[in-house]
């Protein structure tokens, strides 16, 4: 994508979102759109940041944790306190992760053995049901 600015369509098309989504996002004021009238132009700063924001909202950031990420870039460190932050949250982000992860595990193998043991009982009655 180059420095040129891209319409709502464009930026729907190279990101894979809706109209909806990108006007809910300036909303939330994670996106500063240029206006030229009704039409809403993207610089190569709001292409940055959406990438970010739907990366965020894929490893499941809230939409507020990224809005507050996307705000430490202009503090003037190099960005320091922007990765800092970023990397405190996405291990904590990981760590919720690996446990709704572990706690899938283990439901599944409760599940596992809960058919097992369904199927065994439906083949000790099934010898008597023929029977009848």
């Amino acid at each position: 994508m180059s420095d040129t600015l891209m319409t709502i369509r464009e930026m729907c098309d190279a990101f894979q979102v809706t109209p909806r989504t990108l006007r809910f996002y300036e909303a939330k004021e994670l996106l500063f759109p240029k206006r030229e009238g009704q039409k809403r132009l993207f610089t190569r700063r709001d292409r940055a940041r959406l990438k970010l924001i739907l990366r965020g909202k894929r490893f499941g950031f809230s939409l507020e944790e990224i809005r507050q990420l996307l705000d430490l870039y202009d503090l003037g460190d190099g960005q320091f306190t922007q990765f800092a932050r970023t990397i405190e949250i996405g291990r904590e982000r990981l760590a919720g992760m690996i446990r709704q992860r572990d706690e899938l595990n283990e439901a599944i193998a409760d599940l596992e053995e809960q058919l097992r043991w369904g199927e065994q009982q439906l083949e000790d009655i099934a010898p008597t049901r023929r029977a009848s």
